[in-house]
């Protein structure tokens, strides 16, 4: 079986379709050896696209895309693509107005979690809801965790994502009750 290989594709999708893909992914970035956890490759591979993937790795959607149609023996990108929506920064360039790291009630290690097979965004969310009123919640990890932002954004909160070191990053989470 084989399947078009776009920003669209998802990642569960290409590694059935070419599975030698995963060894491709890992060299592109560290951050794709999570795709060795069974749980995470059975619930976000499912979901998260190669452009989300890109975008958590700091990759260009571009070069991806095209590294991993190379390694399949697929054409180039198409002419008439139209391109990629630019992509974010992986941190915010100035902190907000609400952001006051004394402020921070609980912070959690999303690295930790993955590497113990559990998926960061209920226990995020679970945490949003508990921590007291003008309180704010720091998660860390080694990548700029797009989806969760996303998902926050949807529920209302809103986000600071700070660079803490070369390979580390805190999303810094101000409850929409609290904003």
């Amino acid at each position: 079986m084989s399947i078009p290989i776009t920003p669209e594709t998802k990642i569960a999708e290409l590694l059935e379709a070419y599975p030698k893909l995963e060894e491709v992914l890992i060299r592109q970035s560290p951050h794709f050896k999570a795709l060795k956890n069974p749980i995470l490759r059975k619930t976000v591979a499912k979901v998260a696209t190669l452009e989300r993937a890109a975008q958590m790795s700091g990759i260009p959607v571009r070069r991806l895309v095209s590294v991993l149609r190379d390694a399949v023996g697929l054409p180039g990108e198409s002419d008439a693509d139209p391109g990629p929506a630019l992509e974010p920064a992986a941190v915010d360039p100035v902190a907000p107005a609400w952001f006051d790291e004394a402020k921070v009630a609980l912070r959690i290690d999303a690295d930790d979690l993955l590497a113990k097979g559990e998926v960061p965004l209920p226990r995020v969310h679970r945490a949003v809801g508990e921590i007291p009123a003008g309180a704010l919640l720091c998660v860390r990890s080694t990548f700029r965790p797009a989806p969760l932002l996303e998902a926050l954004h949807k529920a209302g909160h809103r986000t600071y994502v700070a660079k803490a070191a070369p390979d580390a990053f805190h999303t810094y989470v101000c409850p929409k009750r609290s904003a």
